[in-house]
């Protein structure tokens, strides 16, 4: 009885200390549907059915609600998983907008994202997923939509949610949704003067953080970064931003190494498709594996049972990367 007995409490310390492993997807974000041989790869490992794509964004311009960036598709985007269209919308759509064009707006979204799940024969999952910064002037016209958009689309709505609507949900609110996805990275402005990774900063995420168990809305998937890109300096200390850059990208004999993850350019002439002059920086920010791991930790502790979804499937993130957490 007493070996038994001592069974069965190495047992339960066994289990109570085992690391919760999450199944995993991804984001693709990219305007033309199109996957490569190790993006196919990528997805073929993913443990979980869905593959989030944005659709298109939608923006005012002139007080006129515009479509942008609609995706196009070709024959080598083929995947198992179902497609769960994701929308972004800008904030400033939903600026003294009225009822009516609330209602016009949720019936165009939803006939668009039809249209292109026929035209390009897309297996559509039963959600849409809005991609929006509300903020505490914008909440109840960006809730309103969210419920005509459900009502519209008879589709279950989700939406993103931002660090700042976590800790500041007395102001901004909670969105009329069942499920919400939270989007673990834009930790500051990449624009900035800074040392620190505005794509992650751990310690910047845990203080917004603090509070998510409180949250409401049980339901929250997890978005983790695993893009990287390149931050260019000019002389005036003007920012500008080149996508999916990474360390090795800086190995040039026309750069003086600064340090691991900056370089000083030593030549004038083309670089990355952009015209730079001698002079100029280009400091490289990306996602280790220890910091995501450092968030998965963290995480593990205020919510239960949550999956992963990658932002975003390129082969240059995927190739090589750890992925299970």
């Amino acid at each position: 009885m007493k070996i038994l007995r001592s069974l069965c409490i190495m047992l339960l310390i066994f289990s109570c200390s085992k690391k919760e492993e999450h199944a995993y997807t991804f984001y693709y974000w990219k305007t033309r549907l199109s996957l490569n041989p190790e993006e196919k790869k990528a997805l073929r490992k993913a443990t979980v059915p869905y593959l989030y794509t944005r659709f298109f964004d939608v923006d005012k311009t002139a007080e006129k609600f515009q479509p942008v960036g609609v995706i196009t598709k070709d024959k080598s985007f083929e995947t198992h998983q179902k497609i769960v269209p994701v929308v972004f919308i800008t904030n400033r759509t939903f600026l003294y907008i009225t009822k009516e064009e609330i209602t016009f707006l949720a019936q165009n979204i939803s006939a668009m994202i039809q249209k292109k799940a026929a035209d390009y024969h897309l297996n559509i999952a039963k959600e849409i997923q809005i991609d929006c910064d509300w903020t505490s002037g914008t909440r109840d016209d960006y809730f309103m939509f969210l419920k005509e958009l459900k009502r519209i689309s008879g589709k279950n709505i989700t939406c993103t949610l931002r660090l700042h609507q976590v800790r500041d949900k007395a102001e901004t609110g909670i969105p009329p949704v069942e499920k919400v996805y939270l989007m673990c990275y834009s930790t500051s402005s990449p624009l900035e003067n800074s040392d620190k990774n505005s794509i992650l900063d751990v310690a910047i995420l845990k203080s917004y953080l603090g509070n998510i168990d409180q949250y409401p809305i049980q339901k929250i998937q997890v978005a983790l970064p695993i893009y990287s890109w390149g931050i260019v300096t000019n002389y005036l200390g003007k920012h500008k931003l080149i996508n999916a850059l990474s360390e090795k990208d800086l190995q040039n004999p026309d750069f003086k190494k600064i340090s691991d993850h900056e370089i000083e350019i030593l030549k004038d002439g083309f670089y990355f498709g952009n015209y730079m002059n001698k002079g100029f920086r280009i400091k490289i920010e990306s996602i280790s594996d220890s910091q995501l791991s450092e968030v998965v930790d963290f995480l593990d502790k205020k919510i239960s049972h949550y999956p992963i979804i990658y932002y975003q499937l390129d082969s240059k993130f995927v190739k090589n990367r750890n992925l299970d957490f």
